[in-house]
């Protein structure tokens, strides 16, 4: 019987390859989510080992959405989101600074508010093979 992780990562692999590039951003946007999620509840557990894996997994997520803009065709949205994507990466390190979570949740609520957005723009039928 198969593991029931390596199931999970089986399914998130295909999952991936079967993807558009905006659904792509959307499932980025989901594990930064859950990454966030973990480091909070670490933090408030006093985990430091599962905060720092899932903050570092945090951040390098954030990294890759701000490593993908298009700076030159994407105009003032994409400038936008480059600064937005510089705050979230320093508020997760406030937090670990601070060893606080409100900078956590901060982010959180951010995330929430650009996935939904990325997963309306992802789910309009005339954005279907779109790039973000």
């Amino acid at each position: 019987m198969m593991h029931p992780a390596s199931v999970a990562d089986q399914y998130l692999r295909t999952q991936v390859r079967s993807s558009a590039p905006l659904e792509l951003v959307v499932l980025l946007y989901d594990a930064a989510l859950r990454a966030t999620a973990t480091a909070r509840d670490a933090m408030v557990k006093q985990d430091v080992r599962t905060r720092k894996t899932a903050l570092s997994k945090a951040m390098a997520i954030v990294n890759e959405l701000q490593s993908v803009l298009d700076l030159d065709r994407g105009g003032s949205i994409a400038e936008d989101l480059d600064r937005l994507y510089t705050w979230i990466n320093s508020r997760l390190l406030d937090a670990v600074v601070k060893q606080d979570a409100a900078p956590i949740d901060e982010v959180r609520r951010v995330l929430e508010t650009l996935r939904s957005a990325w997963h309306t723009i992802a789910t309009t039928p005339a954005a279907a093979g779109s790039r973000p």
